[in-house]
């Protein structure tokens, strides 16, 4: 049944100017801290850090959350628009937007999704998200009258509207971009907008049809900008739904292009047993077997155990993988319930501190390196969460553990932005 609100409309974004994106684009405000951002963007007039990380134009030691951080954003932001790096598309549009990063490539719609239809769950949430980092949002939001960060949504299958992305990237790009961020990761941004008006609204049309948007990155940014559209209907007494503030940034791709890395473990102490006590508890529900390199799991349910300079392969007991429990069955939960919990006592891995998390791109070296320096004990490789996980967890209204997708290549900042007025 087809739904009578659109679930995304087109917009007309704020963009890179021809030729600007390499200075432009940059990581999500949230995967770097303020200065990691600072040296990253030292000698980057137009890095859009000085627009999601503006504490770093303002003296070390300002807190990130000061009222001056948000006023610094909106002051860069017109700065860079008025110098023309940032140029707003005259029209609605959508856009095709497309990652490579190796031999991945994914390709996907922006557009601006439905706060209405997140909020009746049929854009659908797997995390819990925290009022201090929506707090931080909504005052981003607000003082910029812009939302700058894209939240990374999956649809489901629908060919048409992959053929369509791929026909639209046939063109010139409007903007292309390759990042280069971490050492030796090159993630190459291209952007397309969608002017025609048949296309548009075959789009709008083919999306409307769909059950469910789910969102795999952007939590914080979607629940944000559910509270600004909240905030401004109850003051704009002539509201009217088709107001910008309805609708949120977003970059949505199809689930079966998306690509979830593991997402893995590292833990300060075996909590007080010895290793002969530790490895005996963890034969209580593993078989394991001793491995002669880094343990990369090959499928569900297997898992690499670090220990003393040593790789060990764990297989968990098919009879404790609960058949009908979209987050039960899930590697994190498995390792979380028959190991972590249990035997190295860490019932809450979301504030405790004898554990860390290491995303996959990082590769399984990083694992080595902090056990082998004394800073951690041992660590767990994961087999990445499915896309099919993912959703199934979001339809049945669930939440999943912390830390259990790592999404990459990542969106870049600066790309396209979605302003509110």
């Amino acid at each position: 049944m087809t739904a009578t609100r659109p679930l995304v409309v087109p917009f007309a974004a704020l963009r890179p100017a021809p030729g600007r994106a390499p200075e432009v684009i940059a990581p999500p405000y949230d995967v770097l801290n303020t200065d990691e951002a600072r040296a990253l963007a030292e000698g980057r007039p137009w890095s859009f850090l000085h627009i999601s990380k503006p504490e770093i134009d303002l003296p070390a030691g300002t807190d990130p959350y000061a009222p001056e951080v948000y006023a610094k954003a909106r002051e860069n932001l017109d700065h860079m628009r008025a110098a023309g790096v940032l140029v707003r598309d005259d029209q609605p549009c959508y856009y095709a937007y497309r990652l490579i990063m190796g031999d991945h490539v994914q390709t996907g719609l922006v557009a601006a999704a439905s706060v209405a239809d997140y909020d009746s769950n049929r854009i659908r949430k797997h995390e819990f998200t925290r009022p201090d980092k929506e707090d931080d949002r909504v005052r981003q939001i607000d003082a910029l009258d812009a939302q700058t960060g894209p939240v990374l949504l999956a649809y489901p299958s629908a060919p048409e509207v992959d053929a369509i992305l791929a026909e639209a990237t046939r063109g010139e790009a409007d903007a292309d971009g390759i990042a280069d961020w971490l050492a030796g990761d090159r993630v190459r941004h291209t952007l397309w907008a969608i002017r025609d008006s048949a296309t548009i609204e075959r789009l709008t049309a083919l999306f409307a049809a769909m059950p469910a948007l789910y969102i795999a990155d952007g939590h914080h940014r979607s629940a944000s900008a559910s509270r600004i559209a909240a905030a401004r209907k109850a003051a704009n007494a002539g509201h009217a739904g088709d107001e910008a503030y309805n609708h949120f940034l977003s970059v949505i791709f199809p689930h079966h292009q998306m690509r979830i890395m593991d997402y893995n473990r590292v833990i300060k102490d075996l909590n007080g047993l010895d290793e002969p006590g530790f490895m005996a508890r963890v034969a209580e529900n593993f078989m394991i077997e001793m491995a002669d390199s880094a343990v990369k799991p090959a499928r569900p349910g297997e898992f690499g155990l670090y220990l003393n300079g040593r790789w060990m392969r764990l297989t968990i007991r098919a009879d404790l993988i609960p058949a009908d429990d979209p987050v039960g069955r899930l590697d994190v939960s498995l390792l979380q319930n028959n190991l972590i919990a249990p035997v190295l006592g860490i019932d809450d891995p979301r504030r405790d501190k004898r554990i860390d998390f290491v995303g996959g791109i990082r590769g399984l070296g990083e694992l080595e390196k902090r056990v082998d320096s004394g800073e951690m004990a041992l660590a767990f490789s994961l087999h990445p969460t499915g896309m099919r996980d993912l959703m199934a967890v979001a339809d049945a209204n669930e939440v999943m553990p912390p830390k259990s997708t790592w999404f990459e290549p990542k969106l870049a900042d600066g790309m396209a932005s979605h302003i509110l007025k």
